[in-house]
């Protein structure tokens, strides 16, 4: 009985060794696969900057930044979809336009400054077959002031 199991678990170790040989065999290549995928939707999609600050701007004033979009890939590049992480992000792309090899496009995003504080929005752009690159936008909004500078009256005195 004790030959039979020793036997029975020699087997299991050397099955289970073996799995273990073919697995690592074979994830390489689903590594180079994937690999080589990536890099070929990065050629696709190239921006000159994937995040813009603002820095301190003034409450209430909108403001926008324009994204270059460069296709350094052999294929068309299109734009799908560019979507905002808020309803304050607006986003602006030419639709239905085909990118040809080496050319250029752009994405303007707008901002509407409404909150006081620090921001930071993510606009993900879906493009050929669904793939996706994200950009960013960041900055501070300080709040203005309720009114307008008081008159000075003693400006009056100097003009004599």
């Amino acid at each position: 009985m004790k030959q039979i199991i020793t036997l029975f678990l020699g087997i299991c170790s050397i099955a289970a060794v073996n799995a273990q040989q073919i697995t690592s065999a074979a994830k390489p290549a689903e590594v180079t696969t994937q690999v080589s995928t990536i890099a070929q939707a990065d050629e696709l999609l190239t921006l000159k900057e994937t995040e813009f600050d603002f820095g301190k701007i003034p409450q209430g004033k909108p403001v926008t930044h324009v994204f270059e979009v460069y296709n350094k890939s052999k294929v068309p590049l299109t734009i799908t979809n560019v979507t905002a992480s808020c309803g304050c992000t607006t986003p602006e792309w030419e639709k239905d336009k085909s990118v040809a090899p080496g050319e250029k496009t752009t994405i303007k995003v707008g901002y509407n400054a409404a909150a006081e504080g620090p921001f930071t929005k993510f606009i993900t752009v879906n493009y050929n077959d669904a793939q996706t690159k994200q950009i960013t936008i960041k900055g501070e909004v300080w709040k203005t002031p309720g009114s307008s500078a008081p008159e000075n009256k003693g400006l009056n005195d100097l003009k004599n």
